[in-house]
C-alpha cells in the first residue's frame, strides 16, 4: 500500500539525517527505494534472505531486515554499514517503515468506508459501527464537493487535491470513477456556503497552471449527519450534471443554485417534445435568429425590464417593442406577462436540454 515514492522519500531523508545508505527491496528482489549505487548485488542475497527463518542478517558489510505486515512479509531493508550506528540506523528505517504502513492501512480503511457510504453499500447500523471503529465523528456538519477533472486524470490529480487538505485530517479525499475527485469536507460551526464557494475557486486555481485540465468543481447541501452524506454527494453529482447544460461558463456550480434545471433534467425526451409542440406549434427555439435570441435572453436578464433591456442593446424602446411584438405574433406568447414569460423561459430551457442531450447521443 506504501508507494515507492513515499518509501524513496523516507530513505532519502534518513540518508540524509545519517549519512548511511539504504535500500528497499521486496521479497522477490525488486528494488523498490535505494541510496546504495549497485544494489543489485543484494537482489539475490534478500530473495535467499526473504525464505530464511531469521528476521535479520549480516551479509557483505550490511545488515538486512524484515519488516511484516499483520504477520505478511511486505519489505527487505537494507542498512550499509557493520557499526552499531549501522545497525541502530537500520532498525530506524525499519520502524518508519512499519509506521507507514499503519498510517495507510487506516487511511485506506477510511477510504473504503467513505466510498462505501457515498455509494450507499452500508446499512444503517454498519455506517455507525464502522464510524465508531475508525474514529469518525457522525454528527459533524459536512459537505461533499465533486472536482471534475476529466477522463485523463491521473495520480498526481489527486494528490493535488489531498495536499490543499493535507493538514485537515477529519476532510476525506477519495475517488469514485475515473474523471472525479471527491472531498467530504467537515465544516467548523460558523462555516457557510459562501466559505465552501470560496474553497471550490481556491480548488479551481489548483489546476491553472496543469495542461489539459478544463476542471469544474461542484457540491451539495450541507448536512449534520454521517448517513446524510450519500445525499450531498448525490446533489453534488446532479449539480455537475445540470450544470454542463444551463451553467455553461461556471467553473463552481452549486446544487442550490440549479432551480428548475434540476426538474427539467429528469424529464423524459418523449414529453418535452411534446411540450415544444404544444407551445411553439411547427416553430422552435432552433429556428429563432440570433437577434431574436439575444432580445429573449437580454430581456430575461433584466428581470422583463423594457426600459434597461433597450439600453444595453443599444436600441431605442419602440425597437425593442416591436421585437417583442413579432415574437408574440410568431408563438402567442406576450414576454411582457408574467405567466407567458415563465412559460417562454422554462421552453427555452427544455429546447436547450433537448439538444444537450441528442448531442451526446443520450
Amino acid at each position: 500500500m506504501v508507494s515507492n515514492q513515499i518509501l524513496q522519500k523516507t530513505v532519502d531523508g534518513l540518508h540524509e539525517i545519517t549519512g548511511r545508505n539504504f535500500a528497499v527491496i521486496d521479497p522477490e528482489g525488486g528494488i523498490l527505494a535505494t541510496t546504495i549505487e549497485d544494489t543489485k548485488r543484494f537482489v539475490e542475497t534478500a530473495r535467499a534472505f526473504s525464505s530464511s527463518a531469521a528476521d535479520s542478517q549480516s551479509v557483505y558489510g550490511c545488515f538486512l531486515y524484515k519488516v511484516f505486515d499483520e504477520q505478511h512479509l511486505e519489505f527487505i531493508v537494507i542498512a550499509e554499514g557493520e557499526s552499531e550506528d549501522a545497525i541502530t540506523a537500520g532498525k530506524v528505517l525499519v520502524f518508519q517503515i512499519q509506521q507507514l504502513m499503519v498510517a495507510y492501512r487506516e487511511r485506506y480503511d477510511r477510504d473504503n468506508f467513505i466510498k462505501n457510504l457515498l455509494l450507499d453499500n452500508l446499512l444503517l447500523v454498519d455506517i455507525y459501527n464502522r464510524a465508531g471503529r475508525l474514529h469518525v465523528d457522525v454528527d459533524a456538519r459536512r459537505v461533499v464537493m465533486i472536482v471534475e477533472v476529466g477522463e485523463d486524470k491521473d495520480g498526481d490529480d489527486l494528490e493535488r487535491v489531498r495536499n490543499l487538505f493535507s493538514g485537515k485530517t477529519k476532510d476525506f479525499v477519495t475517488a469514485v470513477d475515473e474523471e472525479n475527485i471527491i472531498i467530504v469536507k467537515e465544516l467548523q460551526p460558523g462555516d457557510t456556503y459562501e466559505d465552501i464557494e470560496k474553497l471550490s475557486g481556491t480548488i479551481v486555481d489548483l489546476f491553472h497552471s496543469v495542461p489539459d485540465r478544463n476542471v469544474r468543481v461542484a457540491y451539495g447541501t450541507i448536512v449534520e449527519e454521517i448517513k446524510e452524506v450519500s445525499r450531498s454527494y448525490k446533489e453534488a453529482a446532479l449539480a455537475l450534471d445540470v450544470g454542463k447544460i444551463f451553467f455553461r461558463e461556471h467553473r463552481v456550480i452549486a446544487y442550490s443554485v440549479l432551480g428548475i434545471g434540476r426538474l427539467i433534467y429528469q424529464l423524459p425526451i418523449p414529453l418535452c417534445k411534446m411540450f415544444i409542440k404544444e407551445i411553439f406549434k411547427e416553430k422552435s427555439p432552433n429556428d429563432f435568429d440570433e437577434e431574436t435570441i439575444t432580445t429573449i435572453n437580454k430581456f430575461f436578464e433584466n428581470n422583463l425590464n423594457v426600459s434597461e433591456t433597450s439600453r444595453q442593446l443599444y436600441i431605442h424602446r419602440n425597437t425593442l417593442v416591436y421585437r417583442l411584438d413579432k415574437l408574440q405574433k410568431s408563438t402567442g406568447l406576450d414576454l411582457r406577462v408574467f405567466e407567458d414569460a415563465i412559460t417562454f423561459k422554462i421552453a427555452l430551457m427544455v429546447v436547450e436540454y433537448m439538444n444537450y442531450m441528442e448531442d451526446h447521443n443520450f
